[in-house]
């Protein structure tokens, strides 16, 4: 039993790592967005992580772990096929939604999650669980508004919640992987899903060379998705999909801070709002991970 809570310990901490980490990844994707298409951004984050890790993998550096074999092909396959499929659906509802609307939506993929964990995977999931998936949501919600129109519902919105329950199912499937190495995930996760999205920029005409800023972009993947990914993969181990989500749901609030600390963006009510329900939430899955 304390080995398993120490476990809990590691994943929890690592959770929270992946969250930080992607959050770091908001005002670079901004400042890199004025000069590369976000489709484009998108799939060289993407690659950014398959690759870097490769070269870790390539160098045997990191600690060994469980290879994959030709039993989690569907789930590998799935991870894939979902990823890209979100990110369509995402451009498309995209192209006829405001961002403030799908920012406000974006926050359903926590609730997909836990949804398909419960009734697909059965996975268990309890009050103090529940409650804080409401807070986070809650926070996030808050964080996310930005006035009326982000209520500007119309049918483009379909798409913004498809993405969400394909990410939803995507993590899931993510978290039947975790057992075996999750560098070896990542970088199929993010080489696949890198070049879907260049495919899907190509096909849309919303591709730019410059080579500098690629690299920037590649290197950012590495650390925002690459490392941030493994960890998360690493977390749902141990946690499970929907707390790992749970906690991952910080990243959107690092961001913001980080946003502050980069960019000099301002800090409003909702951020200091958002945060206090959100730093209750976390205290209920730190409490229902160290005492069930």
């Amino acid at each position: 039993m304390k080995i398993l809570n120490n476990n809990k310990i590691k994943a929890l901490i690592a959770a929270f790592l992946s969250a930080f980490l992607f959050g770091i990844c908001t005002p670079y994707s901004k400042i890199l967005s004025k000069v590369i298409p976000s489709v484009e951004l998108g799939g060289l984050l993407y690659l950014g992580a398959g690759i870097g890790l490769f070269v870790t993998v390539v160098l045997k550096k990191g600690k060994k772990e469980l290879f994959l074999t030709k039993k989690e092909l569907p789930y590998l396959i799935l991870m894939v096929l979902l990823d890209i499929l979100a990110i369509i659906c995402l451009m498309v509802g995209l192209f006829r939604t405001n961002s403030a609307n799908a920012s406000l939506l974006g926050n359903f993929e926590l609730v997909a999650t836990t949804i398909f964990a419960r009734l697909l995977f059965q996975e268990s999931i309890s009050k103090k669980l529940i409650i804080s998936i409401g807070l986070i949501t809650l926070g996030s919600i808050i964080l996310t508004f930005e006035g009326a129109g982000s209520f500007c519902f119309n049918s483009y919105s379909i798409f913004v919640l498809l993405s969400c329950v394909f990410w939803g199912l995507e993590n899931n499937c993510t978290k039947k992987l975790s057992i075996k190495d999750t560098r070896q995930i990542t970088i199929i996760k993010g080489i696949f899903s890198g070049f879907g999205c260049l495919l899907i920029a190509f096909l849309l005409k919303k591709i730019v060379l410059y080579p500098k800023f690629i690299l920037l972009g590649l290197l950012l993947g590495l650390f925002s998705y690459g490392i941030s990914v493994s960890l998360y993969i690493f977390s749902q181990r141990y946690l499970g999909a929907s707390k790992t989500g749970a906690c991952f749901s910080l990243a959107p609030f690092f961001g913001v801070i980080f946003s502050f600390l980069i960019l000099s963006e301002s800090l409003g009510l909702s951020f200091y709002l958002g945060l206090v329900i959100m730093i209750i939430a976390v205290f209920l899955v730190i409490k229902d991970t160290i005492n069930p």
